[in-house]
């Protein structure tokens, strides 16, 4: 225990290690569900998916001991689930790209990310650092509320108590039909659990909600709501939640997909177009930035580690871990790894060092090992956790200066496009882009700096463009 403490500076920073290791296991039960989610959502690409499960747990724990021994901080990471979800369903299906192309974009979108963020490569080096502290305060405090709200409307989806509709789009789930063993109420009930011990001041409050939600939800068989919206529902594996088996093994190393990113670079310009490469590359890249950007600044923010100049601290570090972590994804076949912003379920237990992190990572190896137990845990379990971590990351939305006019609505999109459009890089895109918009129409161009331009004239080229296309698929398609 001294010697962890010394490591990661435990004692200096208020904590214990204790307190660290039991924040790690609270991030990573919030987050232990893109074990089997990720490789699921591959193996439709084509990626077997004990590959994929393999790739996952060992992209993860490479992130997170990179980030926990390299940067000292308390946040995790894991392949992304809107980047996988593009993986698959835009690239590999609705491209037409391979899946080994697909992979060796985001290989070289990995190096591309780790050149961006070491300062000392020239020209580009320390890029992501300069951007996220280039962006105003109150845009910056806005992507945290904005994660907040997106953290919320995914915990409530898969608790049961949102759902689509034709005519509004969302609407209250079928409240009526919620009993003991539907996993709806469960959620509820322990949603406001947590919620009564994290203000009593009990420690572990979420991961005793979501043990007892699960506990509840395997006693009494009940529905996963889940279910509802992607096959599989409970544990991943029907719509009804099972006790955990005792299965216990190795899932192996990767049959098909280790290494198949290298391979694959030697289909660039031939059997795949060059341009059609370099426009899923530069989105895998944009898209990265930004959900990695505004998690890490958000989550950092609710830690303390944003100074008294709005910079955070180690962020070079922390984007160094993000991409070494990418790159080794890549290689071993899984989409892009990126922080998670379910890192705030231990920040909001007490962590704060790279202690947290480092545990996470260790615990993603277990997948390797026991994922029937994993498998087992109904997502409704875990979502009631999303829903109190959102709550308690919109009260960044009190530090904005609504009263600045020229502010208020780029703050505002911001916040509620993440929700809206089922992306941190959405949001955070239209509230630069807004932003320079009205400084434009004010006559205050005095007041952007360079990087603002930069991001304001990239980003415009990415979302606009001739026809139904953006500038960049324009540019690009004709290479």
């Amino acid at each position: 225990m001294e010697a962890l403490d010394r490591q990661f500076g435990v004692t200096e920073a208020g904590s214990t290690v204790e307190g660290e290791i039991r924040a790690g296991i609270t991030t990573f039960l919030t987050m232990a569900y893109i074990l089997l989610v990720n490789p699921a959502m591959l193996s439709i690409a084509g990626i077997p998916f004990d590959d994929a499960l393999f790739a996952t747990a060992i992209a993860a724990f490479v992130g997170c001991v990179v980030m926990g021994l390299y940067a000292n901080l308390p946040f995790a990471l894991a392949p992304g689930m809107g980047l996988n979800a593009y993986f698959t369903f835009a690239v590999v299906l609705g491209m037409g790209i391979s899946w080994q192309v697909a992979l060796a974009a985001v290989f070289v979108e990995g190096i591309l990310f780790l050149a961006m963020s070491l300062p000392a490569i020239p020209v580009i080096g320390g890029w992501r650092s300069i951007m996220i502290n280039s962006i105003p305060t109150d845009l910056k405090i806005a992507t945290g509320a904005g994660i907040g709200m997106f953290l919320a409307i995914i915990g409530l989806r898969e608790m049961g108590w949102i759902q689509d509709d034709a005519a509004t789009l969302v609407n209250l789930g079928a409240t009526e039909s919620f009993t003991y063993d539907h996993g709806a109420l469960i959620a509820m009930v322990c949603l406001i659990g947590i919620a009564v011990m994290m203000a009593r001041g009990i420690n572990g409050a979420i991961i005793i909600g979501i043990g007892v939600a699960s506990v509840w939800g395997w006693a009494t068989g009940a529905y996963d709501p889940y279910n509802d919206y992607m096959a599989g529902g409970a544990g991943f594996g029907s719509a009804y939640a099972e006790w955990p088996s005792a299965a216990f093994g190795f899932v192996g190393l990767p049959d098909e997909s280790l290494f198949a990113a290298i391979g694959a670079l030697g289909d660039i310009g031939g059997d795949v177009p060059l341009g059609d490469f370099m426009l899923v590359m530069i989105t895998f890249l944009f898209v990265d930035i930004f959900d990695t950007a505004g998690t890490l600044y958000s989550v950092g923010r609710q830690a303390g580690y944003v100074d008294e100049n709005d910079e955070l601290m180690n962020s070079d570090e922390a984007f160094v871990s993000d991409a070494a972590a990418s790159i080794v994804g890549a290689l071993c076949g899984t989409s892009t790894t990126t922080t998670y912003i379910e890192s705030a379920a231990g920040v909001e237990e007490g962590g704060k060092t790279g202690l947290v992190a480092v545990t996470v990572g260790v615990l993603m190896l277990s997948g390797l090992f026991f994922s029937g137990l994993f498998q087992a845990v109904p997502t409704f379990a875990a979502a009631c956790a999303l829903v109190i971590i959102g709550a308690l990351m919109m009260r960044q939305a009190a530090d904005i200066n609504w009263m600045d006019k020229e502010m208020a609505l780029p703050a505002f999109l911001t916040i509620c496009l993440m929700p809206f459009t089922y992306s941190i890089a959405d949001g955070i895109a239209w509230g630069i882009i807004s932003y320079v918009a009205i400084k434009l129409g004010m006559g205050k161009t005095d007041e952007l700096n360079p990087v603002m331009w930069t991001l304001f004239a990239l980003m415009a080229m990415f979302y606009l463009g001739p026809g139904d296309q953006s500038t960049f698929e324009y540019l690009l398609g004709n290479l």
